[in-house]
């Protein structure tokens, strides 16, 4: 897909990540909004909005390892979302 001139470019996508084999978005969750974060397993409305307030609190994530400082997200739904954040810029 190439985008129109004034339109958005979607996010990248991975092919592979969980052993299904299926096409995973990835969120950069330093750069995400709220309906972005929603869409990772685990994250609803609230948990979403605790992760925006971390990052404005705390600056940008280093590592995506560092989202379980974020109350709400533990090993579990850490785990079940690992294949799908990153950090960036």
């Amino acid at each position: 897909h190439v985008p129109r001139v004034g339109e958005a470019n979607p996010p990248p996508v991975i092919s592979g990540g969980a052993s299904r084999g299926e096409n995973v978005v990835v969120v950069n969750i330093n750069t995400a909004t709220a309906s972005e974060l929603e869409t990772l397993p685990g994250v609803g409305e609230v948990t979403a909005q605790r992760i925006i307030e971390y990052r404005e609190a705390n600056g940008p994530f280093e590592t995506i390892e560092e989202i379980q400082e974020v109350t709400g997200i533990g090993p579990k739904t850490f785990e079940g979302m690992r294949d799908m954040i990153a950090v960036g810029p």
